[in-house]
C-alpha cells in the first residue's frame, strides 16, 4: 500500500458512505482512480468490507491506551492520515504542549497493542512517542 492507498482507506474511515465523487474531491484525485483503488484494496483484502461501527463496537476492545506523538517538523497531516487508517486507532487528536497527536488506540490483546505501537513508531514523520495503558474509565456525569 501506498500513501495514495493510505488516504483512501483513512476518508472511508471519516465516511464510509462518501460517494467516489466525494472522496475523489478531499483526496484530490480523479473519481476513475478512486475507484480503482478502492476495487484493487478490496482485491487483495486490505478492505474487508464496510461496515457501520456503534460507540459499543469501539469501546470492546479491552485493551485501551494513549499514544502520545511528537513529529518532524510540518508532517503532521501526513501522519494523522496514515493514523487514522489503522484498525486500532479509534481516534486521533492533535494537541499543544509537549505533544502533537494523541492517538486513541483499542485491541483485543496485550499483544496487538505492542504490535500497534511499533507501527506507528515507523511511521515517516514520527520522532517519538508515549503510550499510556487506560486502567478503568469512569464516565463524566451529565448537567
Amino acid at each position: 500500500m501506498d500513501e495514495t492507498d493510505h488516504r483512501v482507506i483513512a476518508e472511508l474511515r471519516r465516511d464510509g458512505r462518501a460517494s467516489l465523487s466525494e472522496l475523489a474531491e478531499k483526496l484530490g484525485l480523479s473519481r476513475a482512480t478512486v475507484r480503482v483503488r478502492m476495487e484493487r484494496l478490496l482485491a487483495r483484502g486490505e478492505i474487508a468490507g464496510f461496515t457501520v461501527l456503534t460507540r459499543g463496537d469501539v469501546t470492546a476492545a479491552p485493551v485501551r491506551g494513549l499514544m502520545m506523538i511528537g513529529i518532524e517538523g510540518r508532517g503532521g497531516e501526513k501522519v494523522m492520515a496514515r493514523l487514522t487508517g489503522i484498525p486500532a486507532v479509534i481516534a486521533v487528536h492533535s494537541t499543544n504542549g509537549k505533544w502533537d497527536l494523541i492517538a486513541d488506540l483499542a485491541t483485543q490483546t496485550l499483544l496487538e497493542l505492542d504490535e500497534v505501537i511499533h507501527r506507528i513508531r515507523s511511521i515517516e514523520g514520527v520522532m517519538t512517542s508515549e503510550t499510556n495503558l487506560l486502567l478503568s474509565t469512569r464516565k463524566a456525569g451529565r448537567r
